[in-house]
């Protein structure tokens, strides 16, 4: 188990290495190869009407008239261990990680990062909960009952949870439940200042990514369901007198679960990059929306750390997916 652990912390630092490398030559190799030069490339770094002192000051600060060899190194040495940038007479140190200042606030962009991650770690953490849960047992009920009305019921359902767009269900619950019934607030207050508050204020988000998501992972359980209990196994545990419930849970669900381990772990991570379109709908100021509005602006630096930082969640929980495949199917750790 040790040294399977091991095998896969190495792939999964160079895995980010390898993401590293991509991304860096998205936004500073690629716009070269299309023929720009090093003064361009600063333009769009520096936005409508610089002058050429600004151009020069960029060039300089980013090394774009570096060898890309260097660049890379200085990209990389910037995220571990921080970088120094010249403003005028002064020397503004960038703590690390740095993925350098917004172009729009002047502002360091990790310190922004972090001031919203919570908002989004918080959305996502609540939905998963929800989806999870309900999708699981959904899943797992329509598996045992096939052919039932619940069974058609929970299978509609969940057909018409995938149908919706997000962006449809999020507003008519947003419409329905927080202006018209004034049910849930519509402005986000930290866990630690009011729990119940807090709770309030992101139900409705949590529903809206739980309604898309639990009809994934109730669709998934019941096919794997309904493929594990008829397995050779399942009634050998039946004929030696042990009791559903136990065959169910202990054998049925758990062979069942590495695909819905596998889903959700993509998913988990994908949503702790940012939840686009429902931060943006429920006005929830997480990655998502910092996100939306650097693309909205052209702000390089921004878009490059939020690309990082989603990145490395879906690396990290594809790395704790793969330890969970040796907990949840015992057959991972004989191999």
């Amino acid at each position: 188990m040790i040294s399977y652990l091991i095998r896969r912390l190495v792939a999964a630092v160079i895995l980010l290495l390898v993401v590293t490398a991509v991304t860096f030559g998205i936004f500073f190799i690629l716009p070269k190869l299309a023929g720009q030069t090093a003064d361009q490339l600063a333009q769009q770094y520096i936005g409508k009407n610089p002058t050429p002192a600004d151009i020069a000051a960029v060039k300089r600060n980013l090394g774009l008239d570096e060898p890309v060899y260097v660049q890379y190194w200085d990209f990389v040495r910037g995220i571990v261990s921080g970088a120094t940038y010249e403003r005028g007479p002064l020397s503004v140190k960038c703590e690390a990680p740095c993925f350098g200042y917004s172009f729009k606030t002047n502002l360091e962009v990790w310190p922004q990062l972090v001031e919203r991650l919570p908002i989004t770690i918080s959305l996502a953490v609540g939905a998963a909960v929800l989806w999870l849960v309900s999708g699981i047992v959904v899943g797992v009920v329509s598996a045992l009952r096939p052919g039932s009305f619940f069974d058609r019921a929970a299978m509609g359902g969940a057909l018409a949870g995938v149908s919706l767009p997000i962006f449809f269900t999020a507003q008519l619950f947003l419409l329905l439940f927080s202006y018209e019934l004034e049910i849930f607030g519509r402005t986000y207050v930290p866990f630690t200042e009011n729990p119940s508050q807090w709770a309030n204020t992101l139900f409705l988000p949590w529903c809206s990514l739980a309604l898309l998501y639990a009809a994934i992972y109730a669709r998934l359980t019941r096919s794997g369901m309904l493929e594990t209990m008829s397995e050779d196994f399942i009634r050998t545990a039946r004929a030696k007198g042990m009791r559903e419930r136990r065959v169910v849970a202990k054998h049925g669900l758990r062979a069942a679960l590495t695909p819905i381990v596998t889903v959700f772990g993509m998913d988990i991570g994908l949503l702790l990059g940012g939840a686009v379109i429902t931060e943006s709908v429920y006005s929830l100021h997480g990655i998502g929306e910092y996100a939306v509005q650097s693309i909205t602006a052209n702000d390089l630096p921004p878009i490059l750390g939020v690309t990082l930082l989603a990145a490395f969640f879906v690396v990290f929980l594809n790395l704790v997916v793969d330890l969970l495949y040796a907990v949840v199917d015992p057959r991972v750790r004989v191999s």
